[in-house]
């Protein structure tokens, strides 16, 4: 989706449209972070999760708007619904995003581009916004190809052209290397696809580790993952980022006490148990911790969850510090704790 969160507040107001709004924390106060902003907003600088105040500095005139996220999960059902009407093989990234696999066509249309061609259609004739889709042989390059010509835009990289598509695309350009390791590849003097490939697997492994093995792959346009419909939950959480920072430790504890109850509550849905608590501690200052402890036994309670979380971060967070932002989740669930146990017994003490 175009600029999803954006689009929807710019449709759902028509005040809004062709102006530069922020979807995120408003630049009052401490201010927040920018969860998305419309294309007029982005022609300021202004991108996804940078701080409010900045966003403000870069555009005096942006319009600030606080989220909707249900209205938004209500749209990314809806679109989900379009999708089924192609294919039942699709892998969700996001509320926004989305791999379909069309292998298996299920209105024989014939050809991956007309279907993409159809989604995006159905999108704007029903539900009054953009998309943008890249179609290509796999997920890696599929995935590049759906950001080349935004918004509004098809890209299709057919199978003779993938190698020299990767040889000329930029390494900051390459899904999942991000501005650090971008930032080193250059230092190295790989600054293209074509670079990267004059390196053997085992030189790739010398410098970036096992992800080396995957970038070797990826520049020759070899990707062999499937199109998941089903993905393991592999760790459940939540957070809370605070209008003001908390600097005593029993400020700390009531907000860890409150997450947890959450925590609890969605375990509970998903009728999950886990071993492994984690606590999350980002600072004013934007540093980001996170301490973990593992557990003999699986565990799903707000009480033990909140225990372990309050030993962590007293263990961790000295007094006084400025804490912004507080999250705990759980992971290391195992099959054998997918249904939780009942009747007395069931559950293991923490200590």
């Amino acid at each position: 989706m175009d600029a999803f969160y954006a689009s929807v507040e710019q449709r759902d107001n028509p005040e809004l449209r062709g102006k530069p709004i922020v979807v995120g924390g408003s630049p009052e106060g401490r201010g927040g972070v920018v969860a998305t902003a419309s294309y007029e907003a982005r022609k300021y600088g202004i991108r996804s999760a940078m701080p409010s105040k900045k966003a403000q500095q870069l555009c005096p005139h942006a319009i600030f708007v606080m989220p909707r996220f249900e209205v938004y999960k209500d749209v990314s059902r809806r679109i989900r619904d379009i999708f089924r009407r192609y294919t039942d093989v699709i892998e969700p990234l996001s509320l926004d995003e989305a791999f379909l696999d069309v292998t298996e066509d299920k209105q024989g249309i014939g050809s991956a581009i007309e279907i993409a061609k159809q989604i995006r259609a159905a999108i704007r004739d029903e539900l009054q916004l953009t998309a943008s889709a890249g179609v290509s042989v796999n997920k890696f390059v599929a995935k590049i190809a759906s950001d080349m010509n935004k918004p509004d835009g098809l890209t299709f990289i057919g199978p003779s052209a993938v190698e020299s598509f990767m040889e000329q695309l930029p390494v900051e350009k390459f899904y999942g290397v991000g501005k650090v390791t971008a930032a080193r590849m250059k230092s190295m003097g790989l600054h293209t696809g074509a670079d990267l490939k004059a390196l053997t697997e085992d030189e790739m492994v010398r410098r970036f580790g096992k992800t080396g093995r995957f970038y070797y792959r990826i520049v020759r346009g070899i990707d062999e993952r499937p199109v998941e419909t089903e993905q393991e939950t592999k760790s459940l959480g939540a957070e809370d980022t605070f209008p003001y920072d908390l600097t005593t430790h029993e400020e700390m504890f009531r907000e860890l006490d409150r997450i947890a109850e959450t925590v609890a509550r969605r375990l509970d849905k998903y009728r999950l148990r886990g071993r492994t608590v984690t606590v999350k501690i980002k600072y004013s200052d934007f540093r980001l911790n996170t301490r973990s402890r593992s557990l003999e036994g699986p565990v799903a309670d707000a009480a033990t969850i909140a225990a372990v979380a309050r030993e962590l971060l007293a263990a961790n967070v000295e007094e006084g510090s400025p804490v912004r932002l507080l999250g705990i989740s759980l992971s290391n669930f195992g099959e054998a704790t997918r249904t939780r146990p009942s009747g007395p017994g069931s559950q293991l003490e923490l200590f």
